[in-house]
């Protein structure tokens, strides 16, 4: 495997949201860092949108982001932010999870 593929492969391996750029936004980077311990979580900020990834599986819980957000929040209105995804979803009343059963 080259290294242009090696890198490719890893790059497959990213999953999380693509958010439109905002205050709920900044509340899922604190809370994809919070809820996903031991982790490193990527940002690339586009201006007008935000990709928020981490390799594997990432946990979004609806109590952090409430925290994050200083005020109530029902996670299907993520829905409305949330322009695009990297990997599976599977949602929850109170937690979505982007994942990927196989690595690379």
């Amino acid at each position: 495997m080259s290294v242009a593929s090696s890198a490719q492969a890893y790059h497959n391996n990213m999953v999380g949201p693509v958010m439109r750029a905002g205050d709920l936004a900044l509340a899922v980077i604190e809370a994809a860092k919070v809820d996903n311990p031991g982790k490193q979580v990527f940002v690339d900020d586009k201006r007008a949108y935000v990709r928020i990834h981490t390799e594997q599986e990432m946990i979004l819980r609806r109590q952090t982001i409430e925290e994050e957000l200083g005020r109530p929040f029902k996670m299907n209105d993520l829905e409305v932010d949330l322009s695009s995804f990297a990997g599976q979803i599977e949602s929850l009343d109170d937690a979505v999870r982007f994942y990927f059963n196989k690595k690379l």
